[in-house]
């Protein structure tokens, strides 16, 4: 969503699975965040090494290559969860009860139907670089330091595929939420005034001061 929002949640099992896919999301957040870190240290490592030594970091380049699909994608679900996407709320913003969730079901479903094609396009992308039976069980490699390149193109299937059950969990509760008509489902992001923000930020910054 393009402003602050919410996950509720409580002890049924839509929410079970919510908060354990939340943190293998978490996980995946993580690993991108230290693929981010060691991106800045190969930095530092390889611009001190020209400048004082007269010896950059050898493949500087070609670990640059392969991190990225860490650093871009890995965090795509997670961010989904909260709902922390960019979209447009003119019109969604404005709708309520049954018509909200409708609406946010169609276009999870447009969302599930589009990373459906691009996880079968992504795992076949990765499917012609993976071979067993050549070194380092890859069809190519990185220009130079020859770094195997199927590990970076399998991440991208990988984080697609747990985007696909972050949708599946969030188009069940948007059903569940346009059948029952709810006012609060849980597992979806649900947009928050900004009363409701202050008061989320004030909540979290009791007792730390």
């Amino acid at each position: 969503m393009a402003g602050s929002s919410t996950v509720l949640e409580d002890q049924g099992l839509l929410s079970t699975l919510d908060r354990y896919l939340h943190n293998l999301e978490r996980f995946m957040a993580l690993l991108s965040g230290l693929a981010v870190f060691s991106l800045m240290f190969l930095a530092a490592y390889s611009v001190a090494g020209r400048k004082f030594f007269a010896s950059p970091l050898p493949g500087y380049v070609d670990w640059i290559e392969i991190l990225m699909p860490l650093m871009a994608i890995m965090g795509i679900s997670y961010v989904q969860r909260d709902g922390g996407h960019i979209r447009m709320d003119i019109l969604i913003g404005q709708l309520k009860g049954r018509a909200l969730w409708a609406a946010e079901l169609l276009s999870v479903l447009l969302i599930f139907g589009l990373i459906l094609m691009l996880l079968w396009g992504s795992w076949a992308h990765f499917d012609r670089s993976f071979d067993m039976s050549r070194p380092m069980w890859s069809r190519d490699s990185t220009i130079d330091i020859g770094l195997p390149i199927w590990p970076s193109k399998l991440v991208v299937p990988v984080a697609f595929f747990v985007l696909c059950l972050r949708l599946l969990l969030q188009i069940w509760g948007y059903g569940r939420a346009l059948v029952l008509g709810l006012d609060a489902p849980v597992a979806v992001p649900l947009s928050m005034t900004v009363e409701e923000q202050a008061r989320a930020e004030a909540a979290q910054l009791e007792g730390h001061d």
